[in-house]
């Protein structure tokens, strides 16, 4: 049996491999992928974890909910992220589950709706900033700022509505999850980041409009799981520094005091590698002993140390 426990975050695109086919005929093509890759870590004695992102099928979401408002009620975000939660799992645990038997492994995979708890002072709820839904213009930018919404002009390319991204602080079905990683299910779980919550007065769970950073929500999970691996499953196969510049370094390795100073000097965008790595080194600074960057296709490779990029404490 496993001993050794792995937190996989694989991204809301890993499910939509080409932006000009999103449909769920394709979705399903590439939760086999994914699944493929992940199935090859359970059969070299892994216990995993798996999160996932959530956010083309978020926007799918609420994108019918605009286009049907006028025959039936909308949903608002936390049950969009439970839906989301459950039809991706879905998706995965049937794909892994049937990938396993391929290779001769009777496990069944889990998923668990998982909610995260956020602080209801966090500063990010006076200042929302993450993009959700897709553009519109001023006059239905107008009609969902008066339902209550946060709506922001966005760079001259319409009106879109943006909510908090407040940091977890709490996995509130850690230990149903820890319960059942102990009994070697495969546990697919806190997708997309987790559904956000806050606790009033009496201790009492309460609905948040915000959505939490998938990668900070995994990197809580592994802590809480006290997991001997976190891997991040991204669109490239290593991180590099200077990229995309003619003096651009793929890395094999690096401390996490390396990635901070790479951080500092600017190295990861905003917007796609900054929030991976703070996400490996709030592990790391926990106490997770290893870490690994990659894409889906070299996670098998990459935990033979053959690519992707190792963060270590030093």
């Amino acid at each position: 049996m496993a001993t050794k426990t792995a937190v996989i975050a694989i991204g809301g695109n890993s499910l939509i491999l080409d932006k000009h086919h999103p449909d769920v005929k394709h979705q399903w093509e590439a939760a086999y992928e994914t699944a493929r890759h992940i199935a090859e870590m359970v059969q070299e004695g892994w216990r995993v974890v798996i999160t996932h992102g959530n956010g083309p099928q978020v926007g799918f979401i609420l994108r019918r909910n605009e286009l049907a408002a006028h025959e039936v009620h909308t949903t608002p975000m936390d049950i969009i992220g439970a839906d989301t939660q459950g039809s991706i799992g879905y998706m995965l645990q049937q794909a892994l589950g049937n990938c396993l038997r391929e290779v001769g492994i009777e496990r069944d995979p889990v998923t668990v709706i998982t909610q995260t708890l956020v602080d209801k002072d966090d500063p990010a709820f006076q200042n929302p900033n993450k993009p959700i839904g897709g553009f519109m213009d001023e006059e239905q930018g107008k009609k969902f700022s008066d339902e209550g919404w946060t709506v922001v002009e966005d760079a001259g390319r319409g009106y879109r509505r943006v909510v908090a991204s407040p940091i977890p602080t709490e996995i509130i079905e850690l230990d149903s999850i820890n319960a059942l990683v102990q009994n070697d299910f495969i546990v697919i779980c806190t997708g997309g980041g987790g559904i956000p919550v806050i606790r009033d007065e009496n201790g009492v769970l309460q609905v948040v409009n915000a959505v939490i950073d998938k990668d900070r929500g995994t990197a809580l999970l592994a802590v809480g799981l006290r997991a001997d691996l976190f891997v991040i499953s991204t669109a490239v196969e290593k991180v590099a520094i200077n990229f995309n510049k003619p003096d651009q370094k793929w890395l094999d390795c690096m401390t996490a005091d390396e990635a901070r100073q790479y951080m500092a000097g600017g190295h990861f965008a905003a917007g796609s590698m900054q929030p991976k790595i703070e996400a490996v080194l709030s592990f790391i600074d926990q106490g997770g002993p290893r870490a690994i960057i990659t894409n889906p296709e070299n996670i098998a490779r990459a935990l033979r140390g053959e690519t992707g990029t190792a963060i270590v404490p030093a």
